[in-house]
């Protein structure tokens, strides 16, 4: 059975407590998704994620996996799960966001996008359809309509005719499904302009989807004007549908979000940053590769009890980074994947108790003193 209920919601504010239930299980809300771009969340292995990291859903890339190796060949070989030897919940974003980002020459017409692979300079085609047919081929449990990314700067026409050319596009996601085991997730565009994300929001929840999504924000428009569009549009969003924030953020964008009455999120910062060397603690980001850690006895954070705070040093982590051993990249993502895990669980138990206020503005004070 599939579907979203909501368990605890604020007595003073927006923030919920849910679950969606998918065929391959309950993901808790609000979470966090970490992201296996290409049926991988780099440096971990799928145990890994859930032991180490208490990861319940995964998020992999539609673009990603339609160029290699295949779509036919993953379900070929039994599905994006079996493919990648993950057996929890998943979700596939729809590629439109990595053919505005990633591709060159695109062309964007009425009927899809046309674009050059960035692998080997091939021509490809992706409309709602396709998109659709490859998310079902991959068998995630969330898959996610076709979208226009609006770019940032837009100007109010740009964002006008994206969200139009969206909205088209949603329903015709919407006609291509054929498989009834998963949710269908519809995207709201808009840019920065309220009237237009109204609006974007309005045809959205027309067509009807399981869920729905805030898209097309983290592209360069700045934390404040992102807070605005979470924090009104938000509460708006279908209130018994799960609420997904693309592609966001901080520690601080979640809570945030959270607040806004969002449930799911998902960003590359806590593997990306890891792999660089910035660990997310209690007390804000720590750069390992500082000289003033070269004989540090401590762990990363004194408050985690992941693999790699009950076992390394600052000392011995900087050492692999510096080294560029491979280790650095593993310990570093089970941290911060742990951390933003724990930082999600501790929310869930902050409005099981209705005290999430306390429990957000605690975790700020800390993180940014």
């Amino acid at each position: 059975m599939t579907g979203f209920q909501i368990i605890n919601k604020e007595s003073s504010g927006f923030a919920r407590r849910g679950r969606i239930d998918t065929i391959h299980g309950s993901v808790e809300t609000p979470c966090f998704m970490p992201v296996g771009t290409k049926a991988t969340v780099k440096g971990l292995t799928p145990k890994q994620l859930v032991d180490e990291t208490q990861a319940q859903i995964v998020l992999a890339n539609t673009y990603h996996l339609f160029l290699r190796p295949g779509h036919e060949l993953i379900k070929k070989l039994g599905g994006v799960h079996k493919f990648m030897g993950w057996s929890g919940p998943m979700l596939t974003d729809s590629g439109g966001f990595q053919v505005f980002s990633l591709s060159s020459m695109r062309r964007i017409e009425e009927g899809g996008v046309t674009f050059r692979s960035p692998i080997d300079g091939s021509s490809h085609h992706l409309s709602p359809e396709s998109s659709i047919e490859i998310q079902e081929a991959l068998g995630a449990d969330i898959i996610m309509a076709f979208d226009e990314c609006t770019p940032h700067p837009a100007t109010y026409k740009e964002a006008r005719d994206s969200l139009e050319l969206t909205a088209r596009w949603a329903q015709r996601s919407k006609a291509a499904r054929k498989r009834e085991d998963n949710l269908l997730f519809g995207i709201i565009q808009g840019s920065t302009y309220p009237e237009l994300r109204g609006l974007s929001l309005e045809k959205t929840v027309e067509v009807g989807f399981d869920g729905y999504a805030l898209g097309g924000l983290s592209v360069g428009e700045g934390q404040a004007a992102m807070y605005d569009v979470v924090e009104e549009f938000g509460p708006q969003m279908p209130e018994f549908n799960p609420r997904y924030l693309m592609g966001v953020g901080t520690p601080e964008d979640l809570l945030v979000a959270v607040a806004a009455g969002l449930d799911m999120f998902d960003c590359v910062m806590p593997t990306r940053n890891a792999r660089n060397g910035m660990y997310f603690t209690h007390r804000g980001p720590l750069t390992i590769k500082q000289a003033r850690f070269r004989e540090d006895p401590e762990p990363i954070d004194d408050q985690c009890d992941c693999y790699t705070c009950r076992n390394f040093s600052r000392a011995y982590l900087r050492h692999l980074f510096i080294s560029k051993e491979i280790l650095s990249s593993v310990l570093a993502t089970i941290h911060n994947l742990n951390f933003y895990n724990r930082l999600m669980a501790g929310i869930r138990l902050a409005l099981e108790a209705n005290r999430f206020q306390q429990f957000k503005n605690n975790f700020l004070a800390d993180y940014k003193a």
